[in-house]
């Protein structure tokens, strides 16, 4: 009898601590889409979605270089959208539809069953710290994102001679389920 009352004494202690924990503010908890309950928190990520984000697309035919611009894309555009070592990756304006499973692409975030629809549509993004340098860890792991997550982000415009874009930025939003 002792027995199966310490048991149930210790289990309704676990199951007050569960509950509690659960209680968080959702300030206090990031928002990284679709990873797991371990996620990464980081400074980077913002926990509302920045608002008046254009498409890739428009804002490669817009965006003036150092003009402060927000972006929403699905990470992609090659079959290697990360940059090894730093908090960098491309995105893919969202109506370029990537492969579809019943395709049989192994790596439907390359788009290659629409790649003529990618160079007019693709940006890279660029994680960087308050001084504006590059972050050096993997943007998979500081996010807490994959291939296809869509993304929000609010940074500063980059062009180079051949009108590619990128944005240096430390604000992201990773939209739930994504």
């Amino acid at each position: 009898m002792k027995m199966f009352l310490s048991r149930s004494v210790g289990m309704c202690v676990a199951a007050a601590l569960v509950v509690a924990s659960g209680c968080q503010k959702s300030s206090d908890v990031a928002s990284v889409g679709d990873t797991d309950a371990g996620a990464p928190q980081s400074a980077y990520i913002v926990d509302l979605e920045p608002t008046g984000a254009m498409p890739v697309g428009e804002a490669r035919e817009k965006s003036e270089d150092g003009q402060e611009v927000t972006l929403v894309g699905l990470i992609g555009g090659s079959s290697e959208p990360f940059v090894d070592g730093l908090a960098a990756f491309t995105i893919v304006d969202p109506k370029v539809p990537y492969c579809a499973a019943d395709e049989g692409c192994p790596t439907p975030w390359d788009y290659c069953c629409h790649t003529d629809q990618v160079a007019d549509n693709i940006a890279t993004i660029k994680i960087v710290d308050e001084s504006g340098s590059p972050v050096a860890q993997d943007a998979r792991e500081l996010l807490g994102v994959k291939e296809l997550s869509t993304v929000v982000i609010k940074g500063k415009a980059k062009r180079d001679d051949q009108g590619n874009l990128s944005v240096a930025t430390s604000e992201v939003f990773v939209r739930p389920g994504a």
